[in-house]
């Protein structure tokens, strides 16, 4: 399990390693260009139902922490799909990877 830890915040949002690499490039492709956006994910099965929305804007810390040493082969349709969420008024969607459901 990966963790983002947002801001001063000392308790992380924890996401599957795989999914954190993947939202790493969409979130690290976004601030570099200077752009704030939204993320959103549902809450692990083992915390309350719900889901929870941070902002993202590049001037707030970020740490991305991961399980795994080896980075994962990254998918650019899954990519692609975070980017294109990530552009919309809702922000970032944190999507199931089969976004072209042949997986």
């Amino acid at each position: 399990m990966g963790l983002l830890y947002y801001g001063g915040n000392t308790v992380p949002i924890e996401i599957e390693d795989r999914a954190l690499a993947h939202l790493k490039v969409v979130i690290a492709t976004k601030l570099r260009r200077h752009e704030s956006f939204t993320l959103t994910w549902q809450h692990p099965a083992n915390d309350p139902n719900g889901r929870s929305t941070i902002w993202l804007h590049p001037s707030i810390p970020l740490r991305f922490e991961f399980c795994e040493p080896e980075s994962p082969q990254l998918s650019a349709e899954w990519i692609a799909a975070l980017a294109n969420s990530a552009s919309t008024s809702g922000g970032i969607c944190l999507l199931p990877e089969d976004v072209g459901g042949d997986r």
